[in-house]
């Protein structure tokens, strides 16, 4: 893959994250889904693993619905509302959307990962809890109940977990010519 394509993927990735945040944090959550899947159809269109990225989507989809839902359920994370939205407990349809953008980040610019567990693991619990909290102050998609700590300790917990399975998801969906080693 070319230096470019990684770039793009890294920038494409955070303008759609930047401009889903804001829409959801202005009770536009049905706006947020259009760069979503405007960034899934470009990321896909220039794919030549589509089976793969869709396998790793829904994987990333059912990391979305276990842990932002879960934080919602157990009310350690509230979530700006707006169309079209989900029931209370449930994880609405655009952080399930940035899950699915996210994973298509593994296989291209996050890609030099691969084999890198413990630093895979950390940029989830840092990272992770950093998103969500930008995207709590600067645009109010996101809240974190009194105290904020369980919220926070879930994302990191929840994080470290997903990144490191996802990136061995990607690996494992890659062909065998392109794959990196397992994490040691």
């Amino acid at each position: 893959m070319s230096r470019l394509a990684i770039w793009a993927n890294f920038i494409g990735y955070q303008i759609a994250w930047v401009i889903v945040v804001s829409a959801a944090g202005r009770g536009s959550a049905g706006i947020a889904l259009v760069p979503e899947a405007a960034f899934i159809a470009w990321q896909l269109a220039a794919s030549d693993q589509r089976k793969a990225d869709a396998q790793l989507m829904l994987a990333a989809l059912l990391c979305g619905v276990l842990m932002d839902g879960s934080l919602s359920f157990l009310g350690w994370l509230h979530y700006a509302a707006g169309a079209p939205a989900v029931p209370a407990g449930g994880a609405p349809l655009w952080i399930l959307g940035l899950w699915m953008c996210f994973a298509l980040t593994m296989p291209r610019s996050l890609a030099w990962l691969q084999g890198r567990l413990a630093l895979s693991i950390l940029l989830g619990a840092i990272g992770a809890p950093l998103a969500y909290w930008s995207a709590a102050r600067g645009w109010s998609a996101v809240q974190f109940s009194t105290p904020a700590i369980k919220g926070t300790v879930g994302l990191a917990i929840g994080w470290a977990a997903a990144v490191p399975l996802l990136l061995n998801v990607s690996r494992r969906r890659a062909p065998a010519s392109e794959r990196a080693p397992a994490a040691a």
